[in-house]
Formats: C-alpha cells, structure tokens, sequence
C-alpha cells in the first residue's frame, strides 16, 4: 500500500511518515519543489504518476496572519489545491484524508465543537480551510476530514516552540480569552491511523482537555522549570491581524491523551528537563 503525504517538509509529516511506515506502509512524500499545488495540471501529473492507494493531504498554507495580507494566496493553496487533489484522488479512486482547522469555527458555542456543528470561520486562514473540506466533500465520495487545534510538534514552527525560545525572559503576556485544545502532532498521527479503520466522513482529532494561551504558556514553563512571569492578557491587549475565535476547543472522535500529559511526553523526547 502506498500512501502519499502531500506537505512532507511540514510539522505533521515529520511524524506522520514513520508512523505510517510502522503500520506497513510504503511512504510518498512531496512537498513545494514537487509541483505547485496552485496548478493544475501540475497536481494531476504527479499524482497519476505515483498511483498511491492513500493520499494523506497535510500540505497548506498555514500562516493564520498573513493570510490575512494574502487573501488570495491562502485561497488558492488550501481551497483550490485541495480541490486539484481532492479531483485524481476521486479518479483513482483512492481515500483522501484532508487535514483542517478548529477556526473553521467562530466560536460563540462556548462548549466542545463536534464534527457536525455548523462552520462560521472568522478569518481568513478559516474561511480557506472551509472551501477545501467542501471541496473534498463534493469531489471524493471516499474522504476524511480531520480537524485538528493548536497543533504543535518537533517539525515546524509551534507555540510551544516558540515559548521555550523565551524561557530565559523574565516575563511574557499571553492571551487568555482565547480557549481550545492542544495537540501534539504524534497523537495526530496516530488518530489519523485509527480514523482510517472508521466510515468515511468529518473527525475531530485533538488533545484532551481545554486551556487558554495564557494556561498553555505556564505549563510549558513549568514543565521546564522556566522562572517566567506569564502575564494574562486580552486578545485587544495583544493586536493580530487575523480574528481568532474565543472559545475553538473540538471534541475529539476519538480517545485521545489530555493535553497535559502529551506536552510532558513531547518535552521529554526533545531532551528538555521536565519537572
């Protein structure tokens, strides 16, 4: 069986890829200098040409607030690009998984999201991430669409990544009127393995549990023993660009670790001390 990973220089293919190895796949990864996802005739070739029996979609522009600046980029890679590949998955006949977002939603629920509630994304980056999965529904009868949150993992550029290049700073302020689930990219990859034994249809994959920034932040800092003054703020306290949603935690489909336990068994494997 060979599955192919679009996206295999980002944060979840790095740990999706062996993951998938481990379970007897054969493993196809591309990413940017393959082809353009943005043209079409570029993603038909290429894909045709591999024949994967399993195409896993985490390839997407993720830049929550510059999409804001290039509306029209974000749109083409995570809507028409999912289209073009949600199209030769349908040719070949093959299961398309189609990696999507929490801020699909806009957050006025105030309880856990479920995979049937209705999207009203806020933003930009939300708003593209909605026309693909309507895409992957409309074009391929054998899909999954999995929706993740605050994703964080040893690949990419993350939050927690981020918090522990300030673990020296005396103090930080973090938003804390914004709620929802974080998620480590092994346990992603591993409810993406689950999900395929499961109907084809819309999944919540995230990390038990609920938090704000502002909690996220001191438990990071406190599993590495960081002396950090983190300082509860409001989302107009600290201006972005792009309008997050107030409360985007999912419910997850399946049973999954609480998020506090993934954090402490991800900072343990990159060799940081944890307390």
């Amino acid at each position: 069986m060979l599955a192919l990973v679009t996206g295999g220089n980002g944060m979840l293919a790095g740990d999706l890829v062996p993951i998938l190895e481990d379970e007897g796949y054969e493993v196809l990864t591309c990413d940017i200098e393959d082809f353009d996802l943005c043209e079409e005739d570029a993603v038909r070739e290429y894909i045709l040409g591999a024949k994967p029996d399993l195409i896993i979609h985490t390839a997407g522009y993720t830049d929550v607030e510059q999409a804001e600046a290039e509306p029209e980029l974000a749109m083409k890679v995570n809507g028409l690009g999912t289209k073009y590949v949600a199209q030769v998955a349908a040719e070949l006949d093959v299961p398309l998984v189609y990696i999507s977002s929490d801020y699909v939603f806009d957050g006025e629920k105030n309880v856990q999201y479920m995979p049937d509630d209705t999207p009203n994304p806020l933003n930009v980056y939300g708003k593209s991430k909605l026309v693909g999965e309507k895409y992957v529904q409309e074009l391929c009868k054998k899909h999954y669409i999995v929706r993740t949150s605050w994703l964080y993992g040893t690949y990419g550029k993350n939050f927690v990544q981020t918090m522990l290049e300030r673990k020296d700073v005396e103090e930080i302020k973090v938003v804390n009127d914004q709620i929802g689930s974080p998620t480590w990219t092994i346990d992603l990859a591993e409810g993406i393995i689950t999900v395929l034994d499961m109907p084809y249809g819309t999944y919540h994959i995230s990390g038990s549990g609920k938090c704000s920034w502002y909690e996220f932040a001191c438990e990071i800092f406190s599993c590495v023993g960081a002396a950090v003054k983190v300082i509860p703020a409001t989302s107009a306290e600290v201006p972005q660009k792009a309008k997050r949603p107030a409360f985007s935690s999912l419910k997850s489909s399946i049973k999954t670790k609480n998020w506090k336990e993934s954090l402490k068994n991800y900072l343990y494997i990159c060799d940081l001390e944890v307390d």
